[in-house]
């Protein structure tokens, strides 16, 4: 399993990334869909201050605190800087839990911030933040995460494996291979569609999108379906899964995503059904 996802505009939303224990949003009731698995996450990236997607981080916390569980585990949560609900927030929770039995940090962050969540010696792979379009009163974020990989240069393509390996061996990776960095996961969070540059490149997009027609839409804070379906076109994404997704839809959605997913060449596209729980 790599994606957790629950969804539904309004009342809940988060995102588990299980590579890298990583969980964005914290919206309401996640400690009891995740269970034991809350004792897995090892940093929290929160993509704005609305309640819909904090709500349950009191819960987490509460949770690892006395459930069975290794309580000891440091748990680091990131913020838009200047985000006056999460600040306030962050500090009734550190207030009505101040025997915690294990570290926890909250960290305020700007845009195009950069924060290493893998490091093996082979492997690494980096959060990075992008601010998106919400509503005026919070800043909001979307994040990429983004893997540092290797590649053997042009002048050493034609050469044998046996031969490569034995230079490698002899003067060291660096000197045959560079390095270059990869979208493999793009999180929108709540915003109007993104902008084709920090989408463009990416393995796998989630997106927001709490409208199926412009027209139910009342002021510009969230993406519509016929938005986030041309920016799919437009940056040639592979893999996308809508999110965020209007209760006003639940009889319908299934019928208008698959339809439009249909009108889509060589795009794998899904959905997150408002209330559920969608893993891949």
């Amino acid at each position: 399993m790599q994606l957790m996802i629950y969804s539904k505009a309004l009342f809940s939303t988060w995102i588990y990334y299980s590579p890298d224990r990583l969980l964005f949003d914290a919206g309401e009731g996640i400690s009891s869909y995740m269970g034991n698995k809350i004792f897995a996450i090892k940093r929290i990236f929160l993509t704005h201050g609305h309640a819909d997607h904090i709500a349950g981080l009191w819960g987490i916390i509460n949770s690892r605190n006395n459930a069975m569980g290794d309580r000891e585990k440091r748990l680091e949560i990131y913020f838009p800087k200047g985000s006056n609900a999460i600040r306030e927030y962050s500090n009734f929770i550190k207030k009505v839990n101040s025997e915690l039995k294990y570290e926890l940090e909250f960290f305020p962050i700007g845009v195009g911030e950069r924060i290493l969540v893998k490091d093996n010696g082979n492997t690494k792979r980096f959060v990075v933040t992008f601010q998106v379009r919400h509503t005026l009163s919070e800043p909001a974020f979307g994040y990429n995460i983004i893997e540092e990989r290797r590649k053997l240069r042009k002048e050493f393509l034609c050469l044998p494996k046996e031969k490569i390996i034995a230079l490698m061996n002899k003067m060291g990776r660096d000197h045959l291979t560079y390095t270059y960095e990869k979208k493999i996961l793009t999180i929108s969070g709540d915003t109007m569609a993104l902008s084709p540059e920090v989408v463009e490149g990416t393995d796998f997009l989630l997106h927001e999108c709490t409208f199926l027609s412009k027209k139910d839409r009342k002021g510009e804070i969230h993406a519509s379906l016929e938005e986030v379906l041309e920016l799919i076109e437009k940056t040639r994404v592979k893999n996308a899964v809508l999110y965020h997704i209007s209760s006003r839809y639940e009889s319908v959605v299934d019928k208008i995503i698959r339809k439009a997913g249909s009108q889509l060449s060589d795009v794998s596209l899904d959905y997150v059904y408002p209330g559920k729980i969608w893993v891949r």
